[in-house]
């Protein structure tokens, strides 16, 4: 958690609740406010001319988004959208940037997520790049594993097939062609239509 309910109100945070499906910003956007998923799950992602989405990541309780342009002052570079139903909280530029000098403790955990993400970055490009689609796939899964903190028990994959596309490049048939080949080898399980790891 990088920002708590009453730091945030002491720089004028508010919470909002989001609905499945409700666009919290779209990409080219100034970005005037810092968001924080109290609850629920938000995606970022881009659409390139044909409609095929990308989605950048995937955020869940604790964690901010969209900081980069917020902190560089450029238009969001893509759009963020909640995948569960979602409890934000959404602080303005001007309080966010006095929160960060007053607070020298988060903004120093705001750095190493900032570091954390951009490893991330270059590591799935990389993936996307260089590897084939069960060793790209295999890697996404092992990342959200530890993004989950779930180390030794079993850990319920938040996301669907399309998600897992989105996120590797992928196309959806070869995701569901993956994992079921991945489910035979004894890498993961699938109960009630949940990719188990």
């Amino acid at each position: 958690m990088l920002v708590t309910k009453p730091l945030s109100r002491r720089y004028h945070g508010t919470l909002i609740q989001c609905n499945k499906g409700d666009i919290i910003f779209n990409e080219g956007q100034p970005a005037n406010f810092f968001y924080q998923v109290e609850e629920g799950m938000v995606k970022m992602f881009s659409v390139n001319a044909s409609g095929k989405e990308f989605i950048q990541g995937v955020f869940h309780r604790g964690e901010p988004f969209g900081e980069p342009p917020l902190l560089c002052g450029f238009d969001y570079p893509a759009s963020a959208m909640c995948i569960l139903d979602s409890e934000l909280i959404r602080i303005p530029k001007q309080y966010f940037f006095d929160l960060l000098r007053e607070n020298f403790d988060v903004h120093l955990r705001l750095d190493s997520i900032l570091c954390n993400r951009l490893r991330y970055k270059n590591k799935i490009l990389a993936e996307v790049a260089f590897q084939d689609p069960d060793h790209r796939l295999q890697f996404l899964l092992q990342h959200l594993k530890k993004e989950g903190g779930v180390d030794h028990q079993p850990f319920v994959v938040p996301l669907t097939r399309q998600n897992l596309a989105d996120m590797t490049g992928l196309r959806v048939e070869t995701v569901i062609r993956q994992i079921k080949k991945m489910e035979k080898e004894g890498k993961l399980s699938i109960q009630n239509q949940k990719v188990i790891l």
